[in-house]
């Protein structure tokens, strides 16, 4: 028997050997992602963009792992990184070289972080930096980072990986055409016939894609972009309608800036109003959007102070700052940021499409309602905008991202010529934005001569969001398709609904104690009011027993006090020893029972 027992223990020990080894080399690739929004699951754009790799991507992983410690958030963090791009390595196989290193203080590996631009935090009084970030490289020596990664922007962990992975794998800048129906570039002013200088927007767009401003379009022109713009399309020909038309319809991107009165289009003072609204309903009520004509969007919540009439701050309903609340959390273009200004934005009328799916990223509050533009065409004072406005309750529309599939507008194109027309596309990619004033300076950022060099200083996101517009858009149709994750990190629920729960009871009894105290306090005022001996106070046996209930009710709520918060902190501590003893104790003891009761149903089966 005593032989039998040992030869069981040998190969149950060479089984487990010969498993280990059949499943490192037989099952190595295959994974299984059981987290609940799939965190570990590459998307079809990513996968997409990794097969499509040519030369192969050097990957460098910071991460300082002596440094963080103490930081167990951080750590858990760099993990999912970590694994995330060890995912990305295994689908791209020897098309990505990924190298995981630990930048320890003052090492090679510590230079080689801020050679690559990454960015260093101190963690501590010893000046210690922590590093956290990604490096890559090409063949031709590009060079693309994330200089440190956010906690806060987790579930876009993919699409920054893929999207820094695109960049080198696509080392080409991205061709954009703008067409300008307002003076966006330099100029004269024809008052002052000074040179003018381009809008900072434009500017920094040039900065970093190929860019190239047109005041009319071609169809060469518009073939030869990755990305067509449209700032304030006013009085569009058939021709011009159908060149966009088409290249939409061939997979083209385009963002529209449109408005239903462009503050800039606005005629000089004492001119003949004209009309300064955008048009490219046409094109777009195919897509299920419509801009409203003639009216303004007014948002008594989202409303900025400017100078009234007399030099009073009031509050302007048509110049809006919308903040993360009117922001979309869920879009890439638009989470990082915390606040857009608009004026005399208009409003979107979004109807449902088959095929078609409309995601707004910019919302008005439920404080807002539709605003004639004409009221805004010789406006003197601001106050003026709010005699009579009467919220509507409902949340407005001001940008909105298309995508899905979508029919042309013009089915028999626009001449007798034959032509070659394009009925339809599976790969609608459009953003639609209601207003073209916020790209103007004025709503977001201030440029000040600095020794003859000019400094911009931004007071608003504008030009973040239409840089992640022109970003998110000129990239692949697979980048666009890398979807937001959920987060990795789960909140303790239970110990926070306690800890909630205590803080309550501590706050309702520190607010009882702040009562008791004023109502003693007054009596005591009142009594030693009422008692006065050779001008000097003197305690009466009633005020000596109010003293006493006094301290004695302060005692017995501070002892109150001490209970609430030492019975939070036990009820934490219970959970937490409970927990233990199920990790540690009860189910080892479990599992160890159950092998034992099977071993012993074998050996009486046996016997």
């Amino acid at each position: 028997m005593k032989v039998n027992a040992t030869l069981s223990i040998v190969i149950l020990v060479v089984g487990f050997l010969l498993f280990t080894l059949l499943n490192h080399l037989v099952l190595s690739g295959v994974r299984v992602d059981l987290t609940e929004n799939q965190l570990y699951t590459l998307s079809d754009g990513t996968e997409e963009i990794l097969s499509e790799i040519e030369e192969p991507i050097n990957l460098y992983f910071f991460f300082s792992e002596k440094v963080s410690e103490d930081l167990t958030s951080l750590r858990a963090y760099a993990q999912r990184v970590e694994e995330m791009l060890r995912e990305y390595q295994l689908t791209a196989g020897d098309r990505i070289n990924l190298q995981i290193i630990d930048p320890e203080p003052f090492s090679e590996q510590e230079d080689q972080a801020a050679a690559f631009g990454l960015q260093s935090v101190p963690v501590n009084q010893s000046g210690d930096e922590l590093y956290f970030g990604l490096a890559g490289t090409n063949a031709v020596d590009g060079l693309e980072v994330i200089s440190f990664f956010q906690p806060d922007k987790e579930e876009f962990l993919e699409y920054e990986l893929s999207k820094l992975i695109y960049a080198l794998a696509n080392n080409v800048r991205p061709k954009v055409l703008i067409y300008a129906g307002l003076p966006v570039g330099q100029g004269v002013d024809p008052r002052t016939y000074q040179p003018t200088p381009a809008w900072v927007v434009i500017s920094q767009l040039e900065g970093l894609f190929d860019v190239d401003v047109v005041e009319s379009l071609d169809e060469e022109s518009i073939l030869a972009a990755d990305l067509l713009v449209l700032i304030h399309p006013q009085n569009f020909s058939d021709e011009q309608m159908f060149l966009v038309d088409q290249h939409v319809m061939r997979g083209g991107k385009l963002i529209a800036f449109v408005d239903p009165m462009a503050e800039t289009a606005r005629p000089q003072q004492g001119a003949m109003p004209t009309p300064n609204a955008s048009d490219l309903n046409k094109l777009t009520s195919g897509w299920g959007v419509m801009l409203r004509d003639n009216e303004v969007l007014g948002d008594a919540e989202a409303a900025l102070l400017v100078g009234g009439a007399n030099g009073t701050p009031v509050r302007h309903l048509g110049i809006l700052g919308f903040g993360t609340g009117q922001l979309s959390s869920s879009d890439v273009v638009t989470a990082p940021l915390e606040t857009i200004n608009l004026a005399t934005s208009g409003i979107f009328d979004v109807d449902d499409i088959d095929g078609i799916t409309a995601t707004p990223l910019i919302l008005s509050s439920d404080y807002s309602g539709s605003l004639p533009a004409m009221q805004f065409q010789f406006l003197s004072d601001p106050a003026e905008l709010q005699k009579g406005f009467s919220p509507s309750g409902q949340n407005y529309v001001a940008a909105v991202r298309l995508s899905g599939r979508a029919d042309t507008a013009y089915p028999d194109g626009v001449s007798g010529d034959e032509q070659v027309i394009l009925t339809g596309t599976e790969d609608l990619e459009v953003i639609l934005v209601a207003d073209t004033d916020l790209l103007t300076d004025r709503l977001w950022v201030q440029v000040q001569n600095f020794f003859g060099q000019q400094i911009a200083s931004a007071f608003a996101d504008n030009g973040s969001f239409v840089e992640n517009l022109v970003d998110n858009l000129s990239g692949s149709s697979a980048l666009i398709d890398v979807r937001s994750r959920g987060q990795f990190s789960r909140p303790f629920v239970v110990v926070e609904k306690l800890r909630r729960d205590a803080e309550s009871q501590y706050l309702q009894s520190a607010e009882d104690l702040q009562v008791r105290l004023s109502e003693t306090e007054r009596q005591l005022e009142e009594l030693e009011s009422a008692r006065v001996s050779d001008g000097l106070l003197t305690l009466t046996p009633e005020q000596e027993a109010a003293l006493g209930r006094f301290q004695e009710e302060k005692l017995r709520i501070r002892k109150e006090l001490r209970d609430v918060r030492h019975q939070l902190d036990k009820n934490i501590e219970d959970l937490g020893s409970s927990l233990k003893f199920l990790n540690i104790l009860l189910l080892p003891l479990l599992l160890t029972g159950l092998l034992v009761g099977v071993r012993v149903l074998r050996l009486n089966q046996v016997d």
